[in-house]
């Protein structure tokens, strides 16, 4: 490659973005690359922003340079510290640090002053109309825009009016700051866009300083020009964008190397929601328990249902970064990436989630022995434990069926299974209730079967088992898709059963060891994960990651 040979010390090139990185740096436009992450403190980070996450740092990385997290916070009415905190945790816990840490509210006297140069350079004036005017006169995709009647005021008037609208002597809607480019152009973006709004808001960081305030495509590409960022990396839904982020920054024009916006192609994930206006109205109206919720495309929400960073990481850099839009991922793709994580790691342990309640009437009374089983038959690493039994055992409720169909190799009447790791037993009989429903098995053991092996006969089934004397009750929350696709609508619906809670859960007493935060597989259940945030002393949460199997094949859908 042309780059190479200018630079053999570039590194090699992984995708389009590190090529045009690599041209730039050969041909000496930069000689350091600096990226920037630029979240909007609106609401938490969702697995939508992951990409960017990974690019903005992964690229600055890769070249030895710099990231800054900057939070664009231009609107007032809808940021808050809580998001601010909760990016920073997010970021952390993706296992990146930002090099310096802006907010694009720190240049607002810098970006006023920006205003006032654009202002005398016949670049910008105060417009006057309504909102609804302004609609009116911008015009369509397929039609010119009509030129305002205020475009042509002086630019003694112009800075009058501004710094009236900064002293806050007019109303809020009165006035706005606009650029004066071209109403005729094509890109409907070029059109005299806004640039400053009147705004009587309380800033999170700039309290009651300003009732103006100036716009998103305004700030965000004189903000990265004056952090020095050398590659605006974003989302392919900017594109449109770019010309007015180039104007803004060479209309000013003091700065000698203005950055370069590169857009890739978003990430689009079946079965997911991201709007956060959507996302808002799904915590505020109590749907789901907070912007957490283990049912939330956030990454607070994926980490509390057990995700880890590096199964998010493996999702993202296994698709690729591509220029083209339109490809689609399957949800399940990103359950195979962390069942491919958890599966080396997690000990893998027997819980109950629905219990039926075993008596082995031919075991001894009061007999406790212990069995050792692997930890992780798949990395002998993990070691092993001690398990206890007991002639009193809970086992899977869906592990029995009075009338078995055909190729049930569970428990039944008269039929024999394998504890795993422990004895053949055989269902003798079943007890009810009163109302006729079975609460309890009785079954007999074979002594010589000890190990769950046997040289006379064998057993097609096996099943998991917690002794009951120390079984560990737990809550247990089984969570599925939070949307469902309603194709009569072409929209997602809230899915009604997205959460079941068993409050009822018995665990092996191995599960005491554990911390908040601590994986484990539930043999033939799933992964797990004890809840960080409502574990107590009194009660264990735990959270469903995934569920065991998946007949998804990795292979990205278009």
């Amino acid at each position: 490659m042309v780059d190479n040979e200018k630079r053999p010390d570039l590194p090699e090139a992984d995708n389009f973005i590190e090529r045009e990185i690599n041209k730039d740096l050969a041909e000496g436009v930069y000689t350091q690359v600096v990226t920037r992450f630029p979240p909007e403190p609106n609401g938490y980070m969702h697995i939508g922003h992951i990409k960017a996450i990974c690019i903005d740092f992964g690229t600055a990385a890769k070249y030895g340079g710099r990231c800054n997290l900057r939070f664009d916070d231009t609107n007032p009415t809808k940021e808050d510290t809580e998001y601010v905190d909760s990016i920073m945790e997010d970021i952390r816990w993706m296992g990146f640090q930002w090099d310096n840490l802006f907010y694009a509210s720190e240049y607002y006297d810098k970006l006023y002053e920006f205003a006032e140069i654009l202002i005398q350079k016949g670049l910008a004036y105060v417009e006057d109309l309504t909102p609804e005017q302004m609609k009116e006169y911008r015009g369509t995709l397929t039609e010119p825009g009509k030129e305002s009647p205020w475009r042509e005021r002086s630019v003694e008037e112009n800075l009058d009016l501004f710094r009236r609208m900064r002293a806050g002597e007019f109303s809020e809607g009165s006035h706005v700051l606009r650029a004066k480019i071209d109403m005729a152009s094509p890109n409907i973006n070029m059109r005299d866009p806004v640039m400053y709004r009147i705004n009587y808001a309380h800033h999170h960081r700039t309290g009651d300083k300003w009732c103006i305030y100036p716009m998103y495509d305004f700030a965000h590409p004189l903000s990265d020009a004056i952090e020095g960022i050398t590659h605006s990396l974003c989302s392919f839904e900017f594109e449109d964008h770019r010309p007015l982020y180039n104007w803004f920054v060479e209309q000013v024009g003091i700065f000698p190397h203005p950055p370069r916006q590169i857009e890739f192609a978003r990430m689009e994930i079946t079965n997911i929601v991201t709007s956060k206006r959507k996302l808002r109205a799904l915590v505020e109206n109590g749907v789901v328990n907070g912007w957490d919720d283990p049912r939330m495309p956030t990454l607070a929400g994926l980490r509390k249902r057990g995700y880890t960073p590096e199964s998010i990481k493996s999702f993202i850099t296994s698709t690729g970064v591509a220029k083209a839009r339109g490809s689609v991922i399957d949800y399940s793709y990103l359950e195979h990436c962390v069942r491919e994580d958890l599966k080396m790691k997690s000990q893998r342990i027997m819980g109950v989630i629905h219990p039926l309640k075993v008596v082995i009437t031919n075991y001894p009374q009061g007999q406790i022995e212990f069995f050792t089983i692997s930890n992780n038959p798949e990395n002998p690493e993990l070691g092993s434990r001690e398990v206890p039994f007991a002639k009193e055992l809970y086992i899977e409720r869906d592990d029995f069926m009075e009338k078995p169909v055909g190729k049930f190799f569970r428990l039944a009447p008269g039929k024999e299974v394998r504890l795993m790791g422990a004895y053949f037993v055989t269902c003798q009989e079943v007890a009810r209730d009163a109302d006729g429903n079975v609460i309890e098995l009785h079954c007999t053991y074979d002594p010589e079967t000890r190990g769950g092996n046997c040289d006379t006969r064998k057993v097609k089934g096996t099943i998991h088992w917690v002794a009951a004397f120390a079984a560990v009750q737990a809550k247990v929350c089984l969570y599925d898709h939070l949307f469902t696709y309603n194709e009569e609508t072409q929209d997602y619906d809230v899915n009604p059963n997205s959460l079941e809670v068993v409050e009822d859960a018995m665990i092996e007493p191995s599960i005491l060891r554990a911390e908040p935060g601590d994986h484990f597989q539930f043999v033939r259940n799933g992964y797990f994960v004890v809840d960080p945030k409502e574990t107590t002393s009194k009660q264990l949460v735990i959270n469903r990651t995934v569920a065991l199997k998946s007949s998804f094949k990795p292979i990205l859908a278009n």
